[in-house]
């Protein structure tokens, strides 16, 4: 089990207990249920299942995303359900899951933060509720969330744990965490920032 931490705290991950050549960072969820009587039940249609996506920025020195890709922001430093892998080869998105079904990681991005040039200095996670607005799915159901960092060596080095609850009723995004350049090493820092907003966009132009 890796370090837990809370909403602002942050820790290094060091390349000398840790093997920072493929990080996966996993996210994970469960969609809360709600009890429904018998007559709801035969005349309520099935909800719809929650579709959390996972999205990395990738930051130069100034803290910035410098390549924004084309139109559709595909082929920049954003990674996401529409640009599975970025330029370089060394971060990737390895999937879409649509419901967070199951147990462990339901999304992970794998990043290879010993080859990642000097160029980037922070990775950002932002996580979103895939038109969360059209659907009125907010994070007021997201609970047991969290994000977490483990090594090649299948090692939990970090993890950050968050729920929503009565009051994300209105937050359908979230800025998760995200990796910070340290010196030589890398640091992971929680921040569980949320938003209204149900689109990474509205994160991403904070960061261009």
């Amino acid at each position: 089990m890796g370090v837990s931490l809370k909403k602002g705290q942050g820790v290094s991950l060091k390349k000398s207990e840790n093997d920072l050549s493929k990080v996966t960072i996993g996210l994970g969820w469960d969609i809360k249920e709600e009890k429904k009587g018998f007559l709801s039940g035969l005349l309520g249609g099935k909800e719809e299942d929650y579709d959390l996506d996972v999205i990395a920025f990738l930051c130069g020195a100034n803290g910035k995303v410098q390549n924004t890709g084309n139109d559709n922001l595909v082929g920049g430093d954003i990674v996401f359900f529409n640009n599975l892998q970025h330029s370089s080869g060394r971060i990737w998105l390895t999937g879409d899951n649509r419901t967070g079904a199951g147990e462990g990681d339901d999304e992970q991005i794998v990043v290879n933060l010993n080859e990642l040039s000097q160029n980037y200095t922070k990775i950002v996670f932002v996580v979103q509720i895939y038109q969360g607005d059209q659907r009125n799915q907010s994070f007021e159901k997201v609970q047991n969330a969290f994000i977490r960092a483990v090594d090649a060596k299948d090692k939990e080095m970090v993890r950050f744990d968050l729920s929503g609850g009565e009051s994300f009723a209105q937050y359908r995004s979230l800025l998760f965490a995200e990796l910070e350049r340290d010196g030589n090493d890398w640091k992971f820092n929680a921040i569980g920032t949320p938003s209204p907003s149900a689109t990474f966009v509205s994160w991403l132009k904070q960061y261009i």
